[in-house]
């Protein structure tokens, strides 16, 4: 039976502790949160957001990767995806040996010797069972919250319930939270749940159904039969007030078709958003209200709950998504990721002449040290 370990991870975390501190801590940022979340300098009013960057779920699985290079020194050790969606922290863990697994093939060379790390977003069923058939060692870093997920979602197996995920069906946490699923459906916002709906209240066609969502849900979904009754959850990073309006969106479209009466035995719902993606959604809004003149969303392109910041916060002014400080080419220019997209932007004249107000915040995978180096670009090129 190879090793796992617990939720007390490997016992070196002050071993690691000096060498997470030199990475990840930033003197700058504890600063500002002591003198309110506010730092003036010059023309700039910096103001941060009042929950922000690495949440305890990211900031535990980091640390059990470091401990696992410090407990396992000349073994080899693998990442089975990247720990975080971060860049900076993943090139960190490469830099001390630690290999991320890039696909099923190289999985291969795996052996019994070998240490593997699971990431924060979990993996499915199947990669799971992989791993322990090869012998190797096992270090689990998935999230707490993730978790949760997975219980509610084997709760509805159980009572022959479909789970329907609100959530992104290539993301790495719902390909996991899917694998725990004997039926589901993903559905990525308020418009694909208003096809499922419809086709609920008998408004679509089975064909439309299998067609919209032939990649994001079961083998062998048959609509009639597993639309019937719902247990919906989500992926834990998603806009928590999109999944509420969804949840209620699949409990009107039962109860039309099938009346209240019945709704009990037909539909069941668990909040499963993450407590920290909901406290930083919260704590940019509250930004937002301040009037900032732009706000700065950073974190790693790829990080979810990073883009659904920036998608708020552009709701009350203008906007960027940036990975980290050297996005900042200068106080004319600014490299950033389009919001609601893939496309990576450069945008003329965005840092206004004069008193300014700009908000920050970041994703739940951006350590402080990349906050203070984007707040010091600023603080640089404003001048």
């Amino acid at each position: 039976m190879p090793d796992k370990t617990s939720s007390a991870g490997l016992g070196l975390k002050g071993v690691v502790k000096s060498q997470l501190d030199q990475s990840y801590h930033s003197p700058l940022i504890e600063k500002i949160r002591a003198s309110g979340f506010f730092l003036r300098s010059g023309r700039l009013e910096i103001h941060l957001a009042k929950e922000f960057g690495f949440c305890y779920g990211v900031e535990r699985a980091v640390e059990y990767a470091y401990e696992t290079r410090a407990r396992f020194p000349t073994r080899r050790i693998f990442l089975t995806n990247e720990i975080i969606h971060n860049p900076r922290v993943n090139a960190e863990l490469q830099s001390m040996g630690i290999r991320i697994l890039a696909d099923s093939a190289s999985a291969s060379e795996i052996t019994g010797k070998d240490v593997v790390i699971m990431p924060a977003f979990g993996v499915p069923v199947e990669a799971l069972k992989q791993f322990r058939e090869r012998g190797c060692v096992i270090v689990d870093t998935t999230c707490g919250s993730v978790m949760s997920v997975w219980r509610r979602v084997e709760s509805y197996n159980r009572d022959g319930f479909t789970a329907v995920i609100h959530g992104k069906y290539d993301h790495e946490e719902t390909r996991a939270t899917c694998s725990r699923a004997e039926k589901y459906l993903v559905v990525k916002d308020k418009e694909q749940a208003a096809v499922v709906c419809d086709f609920i209240s008998e408004k679509t066609s089975r064909e439309t159904i299998l067609g919209r969502f032939q990649n994001a849900c079961s083998g062998g979904f048959d609509p009639e039969k597993d639309l019937q009754k719902i247990g919906f959850a989500n992926q834990t990073t998603m806009l928590s007030r999109e999944s509420i309006e969804i949840s209620d969106m699949l409990r009107s479209a039962l109860q039309e078709r099938y009346g209240a009466g019945a709704l009990a035995d037909r539909f069941r719902h668990f909040d499963t958003i993450c407590s920290a993606t909901q406290d930083r959604q919260d704590a940019i809004r509250e930004l937002g209200e301040k009037k900032m003149d732009l706000i700065l969303v950073i974190g790693g392109y790829k990080s979810s709950n990073t883009g659904h910041l920036a998608e708020i916060a552009s709701g009350f002014c203008p906007a960027y998504h940036v990975e980290d400080a050297s996005c900042l080419l200068s106080r004319e220019k600014i490299r950033h990721k389009k919001i609601g997209t893939q496309e990576i932007l450069e945008t003329e004249k965005w840092l206004p002449a004069g008193e300014i107000k700009i908000g920050i915040t970041a994703g739940a995978s951006t350590p402080n040290r990349l906050v203070e180096e984007v707040i010091q670009r600023i603080l640089d090129i404003s001048k």
